[in-house]
C-alpha cells in the first residue's frame, strides 16, 4: 500500500512539474505578443523613453497614422498579402498531396528516385537559385507579378514529405484498391478520398504554408517593384527604414500587429481541423 501511495504521488508531482514548465514556456511565448501590442498602443516618445507593461493612449493617433500615410498603401499591401499567401497555401497543399498520392499509392521503377530526388531539393536555400530565376523572369518577362511568388509553390519539397510520411501511416492501399474495384477513377479515389482523409495533415501544412508565405520578405522584394503590387513585409520594411524625422516606431509596431492579426485568424479558424485520427476507423468500418 505505502508502494502504491509513493508511485501514486511520484506521478501526481510528475504531472505538476510538467503543468508548471507548460505555463511558463505559453507565458515566455505569448509574452511577445503582448510586449508587442501594448506597444502599438504608445507614442514614438514614449516608446523612446523605454519599456512597460501599461498600454498607451495612442492607439486610436498610430491607427489613424498608419492608414494616413500617404507613401504606404497599407490596404492594397495587406490584399496583396492575402491574395498571394491563400493561392500559395491552396497550391501547395493540394498538388503536394496529390504528388504525395503519386509516390504511396502506385509503384513503378522510378519511385524511390523520385522520392530521394524531391527530398534532396530541400537542401537547396532560395538565396541559392536566386540569380537564375530573377534572370529567367527578366527573359520571360514576369518581374513585377504575382506569377512568381505563387506558380513555385506547386513544388513544395517538406509539404510532400510530411504528406507522403501522414498517407504511410494513415491511408491503407487496401482502401484504394477496393474503390478501384468499385470502379472509381484516379482522380476520383484522390479527391473524394484520400483528400478527405487528409484533412488534419492539409489544415496543419495550410497553416504554415499560408504563415511562409505571408511573412516571406526575400522573394517578393526581388520581384514587385510596384508600391502597389509590394507587400505587408516590404512596406514593413520600408516604413522602418525612413529619415529620422519621418521615422515613428509607434506606427511599425501597429503595423506589425496588424500584420500578425489575419495568420492569428487563420490558425484560429483553422486549428480545429488538426486533430489526428480521423482515418483510424476508414477501414474497419
Amino acid at each position: 500500500m505505502e508502494e502504491r501511495n509513493q508511485h501514486g504521488f511520484g506521478i501526481h508531482t510528475r504531472r505538476i512539474v510538467a503543468y508548471v514548465v507548460l505555463i511558463l514556456v505559453t507565458v515566455m511565448c505569448l509574452f511577445w505578443f503582448y510586449v508587442l501590442f501594448i506597444n502599438a498602443t504608445r507614442s514614438n516618445a514614449a516608446l523612446k523613453r523605454g519599456f512597460t507593461l501599461i498600454p498607451g493612449g495612442y492607439l486610436g493617433k498610430n491607427l489613424y497614422s498608419l492608414f494616413h500615410n500617404s507613401n504606404l498603401p497599407i490596404i492594397r499591401g495587406l490584399l496583396n498579402s492575402l491574395i498571394i499567401a491563400l493561392c500559395t497555401a491552396g497550391l501547395s497543399t493540394y498538388f503536394s498531396t496529390m504528388t504525395a498520392f503519386a509516390i504511396h499509392a502506385y509503384d513503378f521503377k522510378l519511385k524511390k528516385f523520385m522520392f530521394t530526388f524531391i527530398l534532396a531539393i530541400m537542401m537547396i536555400p532560395t538565396q541559392v537559385t536566386a540569380l537564375g530565376f530573377i534572370n529567367m523572369l527578366r527573359k520571360i518577362g514576369l518581374m513585377d507579378s504575382f506569377i512568381p511568388l505563387i506558380v513555385p509553390a506547386i513544388a513544395a519539397p517538406a509539404v510532400f514529405f510530411y504528406m507522403k510520411q501522414y498517407m504511410e501511416a494513415n491511408i491503407p492501399l487496401e482502401l484504394m484498391e477496393s474503390a478501384r474495384i468499385d470502379g472509381a477513377g484516379e482522380f476520383r479515389i484522390f479527391n473524394t478520398i484520400a483528400l478527405p482523409l487528409m484533412k488534419p495533415a492539409i489544415a496543419v501544412q495550410a497553416i504554415f504554408s499560408f504563415v511562409t508565405s505571408w511573412n516571406n520578405y526575400f522573394t517578393p522584394a526581388l520581384v514587385l517593384k510596384t508600391d502597389s503590387k509590394k507587400t505587408l513585409p516590404i512596406l514593413i520594411a520600408t516604413l522602418r527604414s525612413a529619415d529620422f524625422l519621418k521615422f515613428d516606431m509607434g506606427q511599425v509596431y501597429m503595423f506589425i500587429a496588424l500584420a500578425i492579426l489575419p495568420v492569428i485568424v487563420v490558425y484560429i479558424f483553422m486549428a480545429k481541423n488538426i486533430v489526428a485520427g480521423m482515418t483510424v476507423g476508414a477501414v474497419k468500418g
